[in-house]
């Protein structure tokens, strides 16, 4: 049976879990209400759809004269793909999940039919209602899946896909998203608007990156050097960071060496830098860049874990 994290009813936990949830799913309504569906851009998901199929029933319903409402229609494609979702995969979609695009699309709606402004943007420049909405966007689903919750939608449709195809699921998720894309293309005949919306899409993920792991100003360092010693002293003593040994051996050279790996702050990497060259120019030194860092001096699993 798929896992399903199971949070105590009422514990801190439970409480923090469903408030991530509930401001998740209305600031991403926010970025959609305010910055995307007045551009008609369509980043992908549910919600793309339900954009595109919006401006394309304008006028047609008496009743809807301004056109399906964008979180009526998403609801309706979520709660199908859902229960497809556990028919065909099992129990990955808990509570959290239905609950969070409920709220998305109550209140997608809500703010639309309470703005005295309609439909129209809030900032007429294409560009920057692309930068805020896909931010907005972002940081409410970084949120959501900070539950422990899923976005539903075409998630869903990548991972039945996935299950019957040999197919990476993060490469599906991009073919779902490019397609719903290029449906606006064929549905308003203007080739800036799927431009518009991979930049969203893309400001999006990282911002997504962003709220789930933290602002990470710290870089990893593997350091080759024959000054070793001198080196871990910096290190340790004067940095105050920790540190790892690797035994290695030269390719060309077939000399044992001593690899430190340790992890700094992008401040502290300019300080090792000019030690290192005032002691061994010759040193040999990779900086990489690090998404995020658990463990001892950093923050804890366990922290993770219970944010």
């Amino acid at each position: 049976m798929a896992f399903l994290s199971k949070d105590k009813l009422f514990s801190a936990r439970w409480f923090r879990n469903y408030l991530y949830i509930i401001i998740g799913a209305f600031i991403l309504a926010v970025g959609f209400v305010y910055f995307i569906t007045p551009h008609k851009i369509v980043p992908g998901g549910v919600y793309g759809i339900a954009i595109v199929v919006h401006y394309l029933s304008e006028g047609v319903f008496s009743f809807w004269p301004e056109g399906i409402p964008i979180g009526l229609f998403s609801l309706i494609l979520n709660i199908p793909l859902t229960y497809a979702g556990i028919k065909i995969l099992g129990p990955k979609f808990g509570v959290k999940t239905i609950i969070g695009f409920v709220l998305t699309s109550v209140f997608m709606d809500g703010i639309t039919y309470l703005r005295p402004d309609g439909m129209l943007p809030l900032i007429d420049d294409v560009l920057l209602s692309c930068v805020f909405g896909g931010v907005l966007i972002g940081f409410g689903l970084g949120l959501i899946f900070k539950s422990r919750a899923t976005s539903g939608g075409s998630d869903i449709v990548a991972m039945i896909i996935a299950k019957f195809t040999s197919l990476k699921l993060g490469q599906l998720l991009i073919y779902v998203d490019s397609v719903i894309v290029l449906l606006s293309l064929i549905a308003f005949h203007d080739w800036k608007i799927p431009l518009y919306s991979w930049l969203v899409i893309y400001i999006a993920g990282k911002a997504i990156d962003l709220t789930l792991e933290g602002g990470n100003y710290h870089k990893a360092l593997f350091i080759i050097s024959k000054k070793h010693e001198q080196i871990k002293q910096k290190v340790l003593y004067d940095l105050e960071r920790g540190g790892t040994y690797f035994s290695g051996k030269g390719m060309y050279t077939d000399e044992d060496k001593q690899i430190i790996y340790t992890v700094v702050s992008r401040r502290e990497v300019a300080i090792l830098e000019q030690y290192i060259h005032s002691i061994d120019p010759d040193a040999f030194i990779t900086v990489m860049d690090t998404r995020e860092i658990l463990g001892e001096g950093f923050q804890s699993l366990n922290q993770k874990l219970e944010s």
